[in-house]
């Protein structure tokens, strides 16, 4: 077992949970990273290859993605072992089992991430209530369906473009992953002038430097298939989608896959996140020393869990849409602005923002860094 202490720090985690059940093959891990502005929300991750050490920098990055949001929720996240295209009986008693492991935390409110969706999400509030992203039918915002978080990143990258010096309109896309965020932010992109020029899955990528066509892509998802299958481009592996020139690049699956071994193969101008962690800090940096802009993942694809926690707190979809692209278009100027004056990575800014309003939220609970616990003597 991994080390959970090593990655504490003073502002958490406050809980972490093991949860096994050999009988169903359930193996999952809750991290609770802070909770001084709310309950924890954060995605269950259900993958082959999850980890502690990566659950834990999930969590963080919810801590600093709610708090950047200026949401009244902490930061939280499961890993859940399995290969999440295991037959839907079997994955169903795996998230039930989850569920009812986890029913007493709560501090902890369930919602869908990279392997799980509202299906999913449908099983857990039959088990328990502290569940958002719920299919329409049983009072949810579906917030994959409408692409929450591929709505907000279209707004992140209109925003940051104001720090470039090129336009939308004409400008060369690649998605890398073609999931809930990605097909929604190549599809909102595309409908404002992007040429979608590459994108991968995990079974390979396409690229067309003439333009690939978004709805045909959609349409072999939806039927089961890559998007390798597509007939009008060039066939490449996953890994390669790395070394298509391009203006805009968005990660949206797997963490680090951008690090030091293939960030000198990027060849863009501008980054948005759409994935959690999808880059390693010293990614970043170097791209920030070749002058490529680079919007961090909590900045950028905060869509998801605003529109998360306002279905929880009962607004409806079209207000949630609309805080959305407020919230997402204000913190995007204010990091990059900071950055841009202060001369700093626009992850150094972000932290730094995230990091006082969670600090400060802490310092209102009865054990703060302000002082030692009460003496009731």
């Amino acid at each position: 077992m991994e080390d959970i202490f090593s990655y504490a720090d003073d502002l958490g985690p406050a809980k972490v949970i093991h949860a096994h059940e050999p009988s169903v093959g359930l193996k999952a891990i809750l991290v609770i990273d802070n909770v001084a502005k709310g309950p924890s929300i954060g995605g269950i991750r259900m993958a082959e290859d999850v980890s502690t050490a990566e659950c834990f920098r999930l969590a963080r990055a919810m801590t600093f993605k709610n708090a950047a949001a200026g949401l009244p929720h902490g930061g939280g996240k499961v890993v859940l072992y399995g290969d999440p295209k295991m037959p839907k009986k079997r994955k169903q008693r795996l998230i039930r089992a989850l569920a009812q492991m986890l029913r007493g935390e709560q501090e902890y409110i369930f919602a869908p991430d990279m392997g799980t969706d509202e299906e999913c999400m449908a099983w857990i509030r039959d088990e328990v209530s502290r569940v958002v992203a719920l299919p329409r039918e049983i009072g949810g915002i579906p917030l994959d369906e409408i692409g929450a978080t591929g709505w907000g990143i279209s707004h992140v990258v209109d925003v940051a473009l104001r720090y470039c010096d090129f336009e939308l309109e004409g400008a060369r896309l690649v998605v890398q992953g073609f999931g809930a965020v990605g097909k929604n932010v190549a599809r909102f992109l595309t409908e404002q002038g992007a040429v979608l020029v590459g994108v991968a899955d995990s079974a390979g990528a396409v690229h067309n430097p003439d333009g690939l066509d978004v709805e045909s892509l959609l349409a072999l998802k939806a039927g089961g298939k890559s998007v390798c299958d597509y007939i009008n481009g060039t066939r490449l592996t996953s890994d390669e989608v790395v070394d298509i020139e391009c203006d805009i690049w968005i990660p949206a699956a797997r963490p680090d896959v951008v690090n030091e071994d293939n960030v000198n193969r990027l060849r863009t101008r501008l980054v948005v996140e759409g994935a959690n962690i999808p880059f390693t800090h010293a990614a970043e940096r170097i791209l920030h020393e070749k002058g490529v802009l680079c919007v961090p993942d909590f900045i950028a694809n905060a869509g998801g869990v605003i529109c998360a926690a306002m279905e929880y707190h009962g607004s409806t979809q079209a207000a949630a849409m609309q805080t959305i692209e407020e919230k997402v278009r204000r913190n995007t100027a204010m990091v990059l602005e900071a950055a841009r004056e202060h001369r700093i990575l626009p992850r150094q800014a972000a932290m730094e923002m995230a990091e006082e309003r969670v600090r400060r939220a802490m310092s209102f609970r009865r054990y703060s860094l302000i002082s030692t616990a009460p003496d009731y003597t």
